[in-house]
């Protein structure tokens, strides 16, 4: 499997220099085409003479091409890999550039994935100064997983197939040019508007792993477009996703209608962000008060949020022993004797967890300490945070549940949960809907004060409910682990 890099350029030679040294340094060498969108600045005469000094040592990767006009982005492009040999082509634009190991890292799980077309990595984006702003966030599971073909235009229409821009792509030379290549006539979304139509003909293959750089900066070509244009091609862009979803995903298709509203609710928070409020509104439109439209969008933030939590399975697992309890101790409340029964035994459940974990120290100490220790006095009256007129079994249990699993949960993570507190008010507000479900009106009036004036609970109840309706529903697209670790 031999791959082709293609830098497209005009006029930005400063950058040039930078992807095509990031290009010809890769690990896994490779042929490295610049496409020159005819520069009237230097670009010529450097690539040239680069290319030459190179032929004179024996390496003969770099070519060049040159339009004789300025003919733009697309036919740039499509130029570029009618010229490259490789099996697999790397697109990459002028402005970013490359990590050493990224088409090395491309290969290795390519290979596991003989029918994939198409490839995508995360990627880094970074000021002219090469500072990191942020990073994209992983895609799904492992190192590296692939997604059959059946499921990617419908993943793709929901938000939840993010393949990025040019930087994180490569895809199979043969698959491209029988797409047709990228469309002359998009002056935005022609990236993506080709892996709609690449992904007709296999898999997608995905790295968790920041493998590119691209650059945000006032000359990108993201930032010369008005925000409703990108709509306009946005929406055209469904249009045509919405129409290749294969057979097995036709039944769980929202209407066009919603997808669009969707969109516009999408593009009118974006113009709000960067302040401009007149085009949010005129964005908007009826697009706030459709249900639909405001439930994919806080879906997807949270489906976008649990996956980058997801992803971070390398974090020790942690025991909490009595002596780190402090850390959650509240001293301004009482022990409460009527959890005393029940507290040691659920610890005991958690000494069992270690100890089935092969960590033998961690149980008997962890069940030596609940049992004997001070701090297990304390831990009463931390269990004791509701008010104490709420004393049913079902509330005791909850509460003792609660704060274990509470304690479990690794430090490193505790900033990420709700607090104790808001925790509570949350299970205090679900226990009394329960409650009243099951006809128990005067137990859930108890229960839910004063619990239900918690604007935390609420929050948390929605979250809960958002994802219970999103998992219940949808029939999830396949992503299948390639490489683990």
């Amino acid at each position: 499997m031999k791959f082709s890099i293609v830098i497209t350029t005009y006029n930005r030679l400063s950058l040039l220099r930078r992807a095509i040294d990031t290009a010809l340094a890769q690990t896994l060498p490779c042929e490295v085409i610049v496409a020159d969108d005819c520069s009237s600045d230097e670009t010529e005469a450097y690539v040239s003479s680069l290319a030459k000094k190179l032929r004179e040592s024996g390496d003969e990767r770099l070519v060049y091409h040159r339009n004789s006009v300025n003919l733009g982005h697309s036919a740039t492009m499509n130029a570029g890999v009618q010229l490259s040999q490789g099996e697999w082509v790397k697109p990459v634009d002028d402005d970013d550039y490359l990590a050493p190991n990224c088409l090395e890292e491309m290969y290795n799980a390519i290979a596991l994935c003989p029918n994939a077309v198409i490839c995508s990595c995360q990627a880094a984006q970074v000021d002219v100064n090469e500072v990191e702003i942020s990073i994209t966030k992983p895609a799904g599971p492992g190192k590296a997983f692939y997604i059959p073909q059946e499921d990617i235009h419908y993943g793709m229409l929901l938000e939840l197939v993010p393949f990025g821009t040019p930087i994180q792509v490569a895809f199979r030379r043969d698959a491209f040019l029988k797409s047709g290549g990228w469309d002359t006539t998009l002056d935005v979304c022609d990236d993506i508007d080709s892996w709609i139509r690449i992904a007709q003909f296999g898999d997608a293959v995905f790295l968790n792993q920041c493998l590119a750089y691209r650059t945000i900066w006032t000359g990108g070509n993201n930032q010369k477009s008005a925000l409703q244009r990108r709509l306009d091609i946005n929406i055209l862009m469904k249009e045509k996703i919405y129409a290749l979803v294969s057979q097995e995903h036709q039944a769980n298709l929202p209407s066009f209608q919603n997808i669009r509203t969707y969109l516009k609710l999408h593009w009118s928070l974006v113009a709000l962000k960067q302040k401009k409020i007149l085009t949010a509104c005129e964005i908007a439109g009826t697009a706030v008060l459709n249900p639909f439209a405001w439930k994919l969008l806080t879906r997807n933030h949270l489906l976008s949020k649990n996956q980058s939590y997801s992803q971070q399975k390398n974090l020790k697992k942690q025991v909490l022993f009595s002596e780190r309890l402090g850390n959650v101790i509240h001293e301004n409340y009482q022990p409460n004797p009527a959890y005393s029964q029940e507290l040691p035994m659920n610890f005991k459940f958690g000494g069992m967890a270690a100890f089935n974990q092969r960590k033998i120290f961690s149980a008997i100490k962890l069940v030596f300490n609940t049992v004997f220790s001070q701090v297990t006095q304390k831990l009463f009256g931390t269990v004791a945070l509701l008010n104490p007129r709420k004393n049913s079994y079902y509330q005791k249990q909850m509460d003792i549940n609660t704060l274990f699993l509470y304690l479990l949960v690794s430090e490193k993570r505790k900033s990420s949960i709700p607090n104790l507190q808001d925790l509570q008010a949350y299970l205090e507000l679900r226990g009394a809907i329960f409650s009243f479900q099951q006809g128990k009106i005067l137990m859930a009036i108890q229960m839910a004060f004063p619990s239900v004036f918690s604007l935390a609970a609420w929050k948390l109840l929605l979250k809960v409910v958002l994802l219970s309706q999103l998992h219940s529903t949808q029939i999830p697209i396949r992503k299948l682990v390639l490489i683990k670790s």
